[in-house]
Formats: C-alpha cells, sequence, structure tokens
C-alpha cells in the first residue's frame, strides 16, 4: 500500500504524517476497561497496513506501558512511522524532563522520538509552576542532541501557545477537538493556521459518542474514565443524541459510519489531523478509511450546523473530563 498519498506535513518540521494517527491512550490500560495487550498490538499493525503511519502515546499512559506496547508491535518497521510521546506536566523542570525523555526512549526502543510534546502546562493537575523558558529550553537541548525531532505541546490555550513559541519552535497543538467539542477553533486554531502548527485533534469521536457507541441511558464498566465525560450530563447529553440521528442520513448518503463521518469532518479543518483510538483491527481499519471519505461543502455546512447543537450547550471549559 501506498502511505504517502495521504500524508501531510507536521508544522515546519520536515516530519509527515497520516490526516488520521492512532491514539494510544488505551495501550496504557489505566483508566480503561476490557483492553488487551495483543488485541492492542496487532491493531498497531494494521493500522501501519491501512495506511496511518503515525502514533500517539504518552510517558504517563499505564506509567510507559503504552509506550512499550508501540515498540513491541513496530520496532522491526521503526523507519516506517512516527513515534509521538508525551512528557507530564510532573516532570516538566530541566533535569526530570531530560530523565522522562530518556525513560521514554528506552520504552520506545527507538534512538529519537519524532514528536515530543508538553502533556499538559505546568500547574495543571497540581503539579508545580515551571518557567515556558525553561522547559523549552531542555527540549531544545534534545532537539539539538538529536533525541527529538519536533516540539508539540497539549492543552495548552492560544495564550500557553504564544509563551511557548516565543522560546522555540512548536510544530504541533494537541486539543480536544470533534464535531461536539470544538473550544479550540474559538481560540488557538486562527493563531495554529498562522503559524504553521498542525492540529493534532485528540477525542475526535468524542471517546465513541460520535461513533454511536452509546445509546439514551449510556452503561460503563467500573474503571472506565469516559463516564465523566461532560458531553454525558443530563443537560447536554439529550442534544447529542439528537444531534447524531441528524448525522445518520448523511454518513448513510456518503456510503460511510458515523464515526468515519466524524473524523472526516475533522481532517476537513485546516491544517487538522485526527488522533483516533482503537481496541482492535477492526476499529483501527474504519478509523483508516476515513482518510479515503469525501465531503463537499455541503456536507460541512450541515455539519457544522448539526454539530453547533451541542457546542453551542456547553461553557467555556476547554477541559472535557469532570475528573
Amino acid at each position: 500500500m501506498d502511505t504517502t498519498r495521504h500524508e501531510r506535513p507536521l508544522g515546519r518540521s520536515g516530519i509527515r504524517v497520516s490526516p488520521v494517527l492512532m491514539g494510544l491512550w488505551q495501550a496504557g490500560r489505566e483508566m480503561w476497561a476490557g483492553i488487551d495487550d495483543a488485541a492492542i498490538r496487532r491493531a498497531i499493525r494494521a493500522a501501519v497496513d491501512a495506511g496511518i503511519t503515525a502514533f500517539d502515546t504518552a510517558e504517563v499512559y499505564g506509567k510507559g506501558h503504552s509506550e512499550r506496547m508501540l515498540a513491541a508491535a513496530t520496532a522491526d518497521i521503526r523507519e516506517r512511522v512516527v513515534y509521538c510521546t508525551k512528557v507530564f506536566a510532573n516532570h516538566l523542570r530541566r533535569d526530570p524532563l531530560i530523565a522522562a525523555c530518556e525513560r521514554s526512549l528506552k520504552n520506545l526502543k527507538t534512538d529519537r522520538i519524532d514528536l515530543y510534546q508538553i502533556h499538559w502546562p505546568s500547574t495543571s493537575w497540581s503539579t508545580p509552576r515551571v518557567p515556558i523558558e525553561e522547559t523549552m529550553a531542555a527540549l531544545g537541548d534534545l532537539k539539538a542532541q538529536g533525541k527529538i525531532r519536533a516540539i508539540g505541546v497539549s492543552n495548552f490555550s492560544r495564550a500557553q501557545l504564544e509563551e511557548a513559541l516565543a522560546c522555540g519552535r512548536v510544530d504541533s497543538l494537541q486539543p480536544p477537538y470533534s464535531l461536539f467539542w470544538r473550544h479550540v477553533e474559538r481560540d488557538a486554531a486562527a493563531f495554529c493556521r498562522e503559524h504553521e502548527i498542525t492540529i493534532l485533534a485528540y477525542s475526535p469521536l468524542a471517546q465513541g459518542i460520535l461513533a454511536g457507541r452509546f445509546g439514551p441511558e449510556p452503561r460503563f464498566a467500573p474503571g472506565d474514565h469516559r463516564a465523566k465525560n461532560r458531553l454525558f450530563r443530563p443537560e447536554i447529553y439529550p442534544h447529542v443524541q439528537a444531534a447524531l440521528e441528524e448525522l445518520r442520513p448523511i454518513a448513510a448518503r456518503r456510503s460511510v459510519s458515523l464515526a468515519q463521518l466524524a473524523l472526516a469532518w475533522v481532517i476537513a479543518q485546516p491544517g487538522t489531523c485526527a488522533i483516533a483510538g482503537a481496541r482492535n483491527e477492526a476499529q483501527v481499519r474504519e478509523n483508516a478509511a476515513a482518510m479515503d471519505a469525501r465531503l463537499d461543502a455541503a456536507d460541512l455546512a450541515a455539519l457544522d450546523r448539526i454539530g453547533r447543537r451541542v457546542t453551542d450547550r456547553l461553557d467555556e471549559n476547554p477541559v472535557p473530563w469532570e475528573f
């Protein structure tokens, strides 16, 4: 398969990624239910075969377990894939950051991380304040040493992104972004386009909601963090269900699933790729097929209107969960 036909530039880094990346939060197993390591490894290989060339993980996903799963599945094809991982907010001082990078390199069994991202800005989750200058200087040194190829940030506001960019090149922003969660459009999207910063949208399926996986009364296994997603709040969720019913005929007309329709909308936004998680080979193939979906201007206008049935009822909090 020609995996290059879809690829897009990652900022100004010279790295190219598929419009749909595979997200590996699930692969860490913590905060998820029913995850099987062998199924995850098969799904990662199926993703490569289906044209997904980039994978997003983090040191905090299962305390490195997710990174190790990625390595186990792709070490023999390392040159064909792009590794994206993240350093958590408690490791943003220089020495802890460098140590975290070394652990991730070891977990990934590689000599370089293609995209190394700040997972959350300092002070998130009650972590200490660290000057962004210190963090960016450490990242710049790692880049100069060839241990990382590009720097990204995740869950940053426009103001925080501007501060980081003033200290060094940033090639990606990773925010929650989907038809039902569009805070980034009001905040950082225009700035990203202006500065050639790629948006890597996480939760582009609103954690399965946009795939139609939940009925009117969703049920969750113990330990499944999705129960805390704010879209399930009783004053919001009926509007979610109504919007899904409006999306179904558009998906049928385009001969795609609801999930593929939602992913196609995200990757149709300027400078935007989608990070989609998967538990098994079937899900990852479905996600990858969204790269071939075609939406015209009328489709995009209809999807925009339908999505706003939900997003217009949300407050200004950019975080999708109530942890």
